[in-house]
């Protein structure tokens, strides 16, 4: 019969436990000088060593041939704890047996002296479920015990268990454990196993093990199931169904550029391949937070969830600003909480995407405070250049106003003649700075997003090119790259990462490759016409 991996590979010894050396180590001292306490307390998330550690403790003192406090799991009362066949062991569930009859049962049958071992142990799963009135009755027998009992507590919510319990037990406090340790196990679960694991996919359901080792091995067997060959990070993402971190990352993307078609598109596939949306959500609040968390405290590595690596984070961090990042995170929360109360999910989810994507259609202080954040980051990194007001040009000495207004037409416009016309200067066209198009580029490429990004690179193989024509910026490019770049959002970002490089406003037009020269020659060559000769101008 096939045994679910968790409990095939449960540690049966103090040195197979992971992650919680300093709590192994003291149990094991105890044991090997004697100095055992009536009633242990242990506490901690899911999945980290609770029962299993009550499970071995509960071997290690009734034990014929312990070995460094280990034990041996060899004798005979080792093998009948294994088994469950032994009766001075008893494991009971507080969720299912916390009424005050149950106690009490217990209660009467702890003074009876251990049959087959040495040592009668309780160990009491989940015992903060217990009713008050249950508490009250264990807290005698906890207080004074027979020398033959153990009590072995486990719960994962202290602040439950009344203090008069707490402080009658010797407490071990169980952290979660560190990803390193867990992808170290699932790889050699792996490889007794012969299950093909890539590196990548471990440390994937390490992060999302959220320190629990249980909760690692369980998925790992669930992708082994599914799985046709070796297991990847998609694999797991399919089998499990979560959106993962790429999609994560790029509808977070699609969020900071307020494409909310492509982003309202990243999410109903993600649907419809089967992904749960509060799964879905979770996933985006929680890179919300680390990304909070590297903006406010850059130092604190040790506070990122791990849902993305280190790189995808610092990818996303320029696009956010702080306000932005605590809007979405509470717009996200309060999303994944009312889920309980709504009929719709779906619909939630995508009005939640919505306002994540265009903060002005809300007026509350909220999003006023990250529209605010945005600009601000906007002028402080210079991506955003405000209009420069012309100045007045003084009028020469002597110069009158005319007596006509300007929807006027001169006294002269009837005349044959034309009137007597200064000299114009001839408009030189605006050179290009040497390092324009190089400051364009690196900005262009941290604002627009695939496939326009790649449209614009620093070299001569770039899909575009740029020319400069008085205020005007005209973009030479191929066919295919003139379909990706005009469009009115990448336009406009265009004009506005070129305006800030030259500290002016910028248009921008799009032509086909070699229109532009063209187009610049023909103007010249018929201005240089006009001034050779002028005796066929002729005005009307």
């Amino acid at each position: 019969m096939y045994q679910a991996l968790y409990r095939k590979y449960r540690p049966q010894t103090f040195d197979d436990v992971v992650g919680q050396m300093n709590i192994t180590q003291t149990l094991k001292n105890q044991l090997i000088n004697a100095r055992m306490s009536h009633a242990y307390l242990f506490t901690g998330t899911r999945g980290t060593g609770k029962t299993t550690c009550a499970k071995i403790l509960a071997k290690a003192v009734n034990c014929e041939n312990p070995t460094d406090g280990n034990p041996c799991n060899c004798c005979s009362a080792c093998r009948s704890i294994d088994s469950g066949a032994c009766m001075d062991v008893l494991e009971i569930d507080a969720a299912s047996n916390n009424g005050i009859d149950n106690v009490r049962a217990l209660r009467d049958d702890a003074i009876y002296s251990p049959s087959e071992v040495k040592k009668r142990v309780y160990i009491v799963d989940e015992v903060h479920m217990l009713s008050t009135s249950a508490f009250n009755a264990l807290l005698k027998i906890i207080e004074e015990p027979p020398a033959h009992l153990l009590f072995i507590l486990a719960t994962t919510e202290l602040h439950k268990v009344p203090i008069t319990i707490v402080s009658r037990c010797q407490r071990f406090s169980f952290r979660r454990i560190l990803p390193e340790d867990i992808v170290d196990r699932l790889s050699y679960i792996a490889y007794r196993e012969k299950i093909a694991l890539e590196p990548d996919a471990a440390a994937f359901l390490a992060r999302l093990a959220d320190g629990g080792m249980r909760d690692a091995v369980s998925m790992l067997d669930q992708c082994a199931s599914a799985a046709n060959g070796e297991i990847t990070t998609d694999e797991v993402c399919r089998v499990l169904g979560l959106a993962g971190t790429r999609k994560s990352a790029e509808l977070l993307l699609a969020v900071s550029a307020h494409d909310t078609p492509q982003a309202l598109q990243i999410f109903n596939t993600q649907y419809a391949e089967g992904k749960d949306i509060s799964a879905m959500l979770d996933e985006l609040c929680t890179v919300c937070r680390d990304l909070l968390m590297i903006r406010t405290a850059p130092n604190s590595v040790s506070m990122i969830s791990g849902i993305c690596t280190q790189q995808e984070l610092q990818e996303l961090l320029p696009r956010f600003s702080p306000g932005e990042l605590l809007r979405m995170t509470s717009l996200l929360r309060d999303t994944v909480t009312g889920f309980t109360a709504t009929a719709n999910r779906r619909i939630d989810a995508e009005l939640c995407i919505i306002r994540m994507c265009e903060p002005e259609a809300q007026l509350d202080a909220q999003a006023l405070n990250a529209r605010l954040s945005r600009l601000e980051n906007k002028i402080a990194s210079g991506m955003f250049a405000a209009p420069q007001a012309k100045a007045e040009q003084p009028k020469p000495i002597g110069e009158e106003t005319p007596p006509w207004d300007d929807d006027e037409r001169p006294p002269w416009d009837d005349c044959d003649a034309p009137p007597v016309m200064q000299e114009e200067r001839k408009p030189q066209p605006k050179q290009m700075p040497t390092d324009f198009w190089a400051k364009l580029v690196e900005r262009l490429r941290t604002v627009l997003l695939p496939p326009a990004r790649s449209m614009f690179v620093n070299n001569e193989n770039s899909p575009m090119k740029g020319r400069l024509d008085g205020d005007q910026l005209i973009l030479e490019g191929a066919e295919f790259a003139m379909h990706v770049v005009n469009t009115p959002k990448v336009l406009e970002t265009v004009s506005e990462c070129a305006g800030a490089v030259l500290g002016s406003s910028v248009r921008v037009s799009v032509v086909p490759e070699g229109q532009a020269a063209t187009e610049v020659e023909s103007f010249h060559r018929l201005m240089e016409f006009g001034e050779q000769h002028p005796d066929i101008v002729e005005f009307k």
